[in-house]
């Protein structure tokens, strides 16, 4: 009553300027309920993710269901309240992370010091190299694409409501060659599948358009992909459509894939396919047409340019490559890991080099 009054100065202990005793007020939830903490440490910690010795732990349980379950044992506790004390007990709530790799092979490290040294050989000799890769396919329609741009202020992009695939729309698979050094990408949508006749036609269309034009003195190729997919090294018809292109070219090509795993290492990822992504992010793809010219518009601030062009082959899946066919080409393996690393030889030169990778 003497705090209604304003009769202040009988309260001993008071701080200048306040109107209630120090300590006043409603108490915290946490005084009135001492096993709060407790019941909300039971719900979180069957769920807990990270290392138990970790100074942060954290949760995925949102704090309007944590406070629902407390409040059916009893606690009648808001989300806020729960919140603050999940962060009082050291708990956050973080995005995932991609930190633990597939399998390590054995001869991981090998592999990569060995694609590295043929990788500077190429170079020092001024001989070709590349990188190349497939990207994700991308449905061709007006369907929403993830990302977005800035358009004028009430025309967003207009999109399909549903994101059911129309096999009468058909899809774009981007495959993409990167010339090492050369700045220079390029880019073959196709229209089909994704086999390793589709890597072999992007890799001769960007030899007639743009290796070829760059290096005519070149007589030898390096290629660098992953260890999967259409780039696979056990694939009889990636070594079969590249022997093809070898006689067409009359080019040594030489692969050295990365090893089995590390698929995040190839380097036209991070140089072509981010660039790509950015183009046409927020833009539905509503026609092949549109996918190769997004494709073919970067240009970044380092130099890197892009051409893109469709091809419209059709390349079947299934295809089988025979045994008397495998025995006509040329491989020559390398000594270390020869089941990865080759060297396929025009069938005309075939008897003047059959050596002449032995030495990497």
């Amino acid at each position: 009553m003497r705090e209604r009054r304003g009769e202040q100065a009988a309260i001993p202990g008071r701080g200048q300027g306040r109107s209630r005793r120090s300590g006043g007020g409603r108490k915290r939830r946490v005084e009135h309920a001492p096993t709060l903490l407790t019941a909300l440490e039971a719900l979180v910690e069957p769920t807990p993710r990270g290392a138990p010795q970790s100074p942060l732990r954290w949760t995925g349980k949102s704090v309007r269901r944590l406070a629902a379950e407390l409040r059916a044992q009893g606690h009648p506790v808001s989300p806020p309240v729960g919140g603050k004390r999940l962060q009082a007990a050291d708990y956050s709530v973080p995005g995932p992370r991609k930190t633990r790799e597939g399998g390590k092979h054995p001869a991981r490290n090998a592999q990569f010091e060995h694609s590295a040294a043929r990788v500077r050989d190429f170079q020092t000799r001024h001989q070709p190299v590349i990188s190349v890769d497939a990207k994700k396919k991308a449905r061709v329609g007006d369907f929403q694409t993830a990302g977005r741009e800035w358009p004028p202020k009430g025309r967003p992009p207009q999109g399909r409501v549903s994101d059911c695939s129309e096999p009468q729309l058909g899809q774009a698979i981007p495959d993409g060659v990167d010339a090492v050094r050369a700045n220079l990408g390029w880019g073959s949508v196709g229209v089909d599948h994704d086999t390793p006749a589709l890597a072999v036609a992007t890799i001769r269309a960007w030899w007639l358009q743009r290796g070829s034009p760059r290096s005519p003195q070149a007589r030898e190729l390096l290629i660098t992909a992953d260890s999967g997919g259409s780039h696979r090294t056990r694939a009889r018809r990636w070594k079969l459509e590249l022997q093809r292109f070898s006689d067409e070219s009359g080019l040594r090509v030489s692969v050295s894939p990365l090893p089995p795993g590390p698929s995040k290492w190839n380097k036209l990822a991070p140089r072509l396919f981010c660039h790509i992504t950015a183009t046409w992010r927020g833009k539905p793809l509503e026609s092949l047409e549109v996918v190769v010219s997004l494709i073919g518009d970067p240009n970044t601030s380092a130099g890197l340019r892009i051409q893109a062009a469709l091809d419209a082959g059709q390349y079947p899946t299934g295809m089988k490559v025979s045994d008397a066919e495998m025995k006509t080409l040329q491989i020559d393996r390398a000594h270390c890991h020869g089941e990865w690393n080759d060297t396929i030889l025009p069938h005309r030169d075939s008897k003047l080099n059959t050596k002449i990778t032995r030495k990497s």
